[in-house]
């Protein structure tokens, strides 16, 4: 085997290894935004429960949330590759926290209302007879929706924005206490 041959054999089992770990590391982000979305969600299904309960009706939506945290976690994944608040980043944290706060409760309202509108249309329904009725319906609900989702959010990104603040991995390392913690004042 000449040199060029070995370089080229390792270079391809490092591109392998560095494939996988990137495989490996974007499923494990995956993995956290569909438990964080799913625990949101799950939240959300119990307390529409609860009030339709009080108004003598039972249906539970267990199950939508674990489908809608599975797809809005692959939205949010699209979203963080395109990081619309990157040029936020040198001004307070703030602004980054809450622009994509903001931007992402958008684009979930989008998702969700072209999800309602496919799956109608599916059906044979029109689109005015697809569009969802979101919040329990009319301005009010949809800006109390809007709202729920934005409040729901905004400690992802407040945590997203802290850990490009501080360095890759600070933060987990003071919340979780992993790595070097001697700069730490007790």
């Amino acid at each position: 085997m000449s040199s060029n041959q070995a370089r080229a054999a390792t270079s391809g089992g490092e591109r392998k290894r560095s494939l996988k770990a990137a495989a490996a590391e974007e499923f494990r982000r995956f993995l956290w935004l569909f438990f964080y979305l799913w625990i949101l969600f799950s939240v959300f299904a119990l307390n529409q429960q609860a009030v339709l309960r009080e108004n003598g009706l039972v249906w539970t939506h267990q199950g939508i949330a674990f489908v809608n945290a599975l797809v809005f976690a692959k939205v949010m994944m699209l979203f963080e590759m395109f990081d619309p608040g990157a040029w936020l980043r040198r001004r307070p944290l703030i602004y980054p926290i809450l622009y994509e706060a903001f931007l992402l409760t958008l684009m979930f309202l989008v998702v969700h209302v072209a999800e309602k509108v496919i799956e109608g249309l599916i059906r044979g329904q029109t689109v005015a007879d697809s569009l969802p009725t979101i919040g329990g319906g009319g301005v009010l609900g949809l800006v109390s929706a809007t709202v729920i989702v934005f409040v729901a959010l905004t400690p992802f990104f407040a945590l997203r924005n802290l850990n490009f603040a501080l360095g890759a991995d600070r933060l987990y390392a003071l919340l979780f206490g992993a790595g070097d913690r001697g700069d730490r004042q007790s």
